[in-house]
């Protein structure tokens, strides 16, 4: 793969020549893990819509307010991190992206899960953690291949039943957040590795009473069981 790593102590801007690449495959602007540097780049130009050949674009950690509608134009992209920015929207070009598999959004400003992402059904990793998402809107049920969601540290209070549709779902992280309850038909996802794995299915930090936590750590028979006994109640 043809690919290139821009990295800089203060890299305010994205160099005019990247964009004359065209065959370019993967770019990566951000931090060097090891060194925890911070770029602080503050835009991401429209320009970034003339690398039609990404298929993988690293942008985390930097000071991203907003992201272009010209992303919308990279149809090959499979992978995009974005996480630890400032964004608070995303552009509605996103839903384009039908070959994106693998989204980082962990560390923003959301307040609610952008309406584009749900378009994205290739999608099978979406982490969008640590924001202030507090509602999941019901056409997720569209993300059909997603295999891993991650929602911990938000402020959701509640699931909309769409969510069991779900199937695919191995690993789904809702710790600390403020569910009181769970959609009756949680106990469908039955992909979930929880008998092996309980850090596949996360509850922690929330304050659910229906079904209490002791039931939920039995997995999904002993969730589907507490609800179906509430209906023969």
């Amino acid at each position: 793969k043809k690919k290139l790593k821009i990295s800089g102590r203060e890299l305010l801007s994205v160099p005019t020549q990247v964009f004359g690449l065209e065959q370019l495959q993967v770019l990566e602007m951000s931090p060097e893990r090891e060194s925890c540097l911070r770029y602080r780049m503050e835009l991401l130009p429209k320009e970034i819509g003339r690398l039609r050949n990404l298929t993988c674009l690293y942008v985390d950690s930097n000071n991203l307010k907003k992201i272009p509608a010209e992303i919308g134009t990279l149809s090959r992209l499979e992978r995009l991190t974005l996480s630890n920015n400032s964004l608070s929207s995303l552009p509605a070009e996103m839903g384009a992206l039908q070959r994106l598999q693998s989204l980082h959004l962990a560390n923003n400003s959301l307040t609610e899960l952008p309406a584009p992402l749900c378009q994205l059904r290739s999608l099978t990793f979406l982490d969008v953690s640590d924001n202030k998402i507090d509602t999941i809107p019901s056409s997720i049920r569209h993300l059909e291949k997603l295999e891993t969601l991650l929602l911990l540290f938000n402020s959701l209070e509640s699931l909309p039943e769409d969510v069991c549709l779900l199937r695919n779902l191995h690993t789904l992280w809702l710790g600390n957040n403020h569910l009181r309850s769970l959609p009756a038909a949680f106990g469908e996802l039955v992909n979930l590795d929880w008998g092996y794995n309980y850090c596949s299915c996360n509850f922690e930090g929330n304050p659910l009473q229906s079904p209490p936590p002791e039931v939920c750590s039995r997995g999904p028979e002993g969730i589907r069981d507490y609800f179906s006994s509430l209906h023969r109640i």
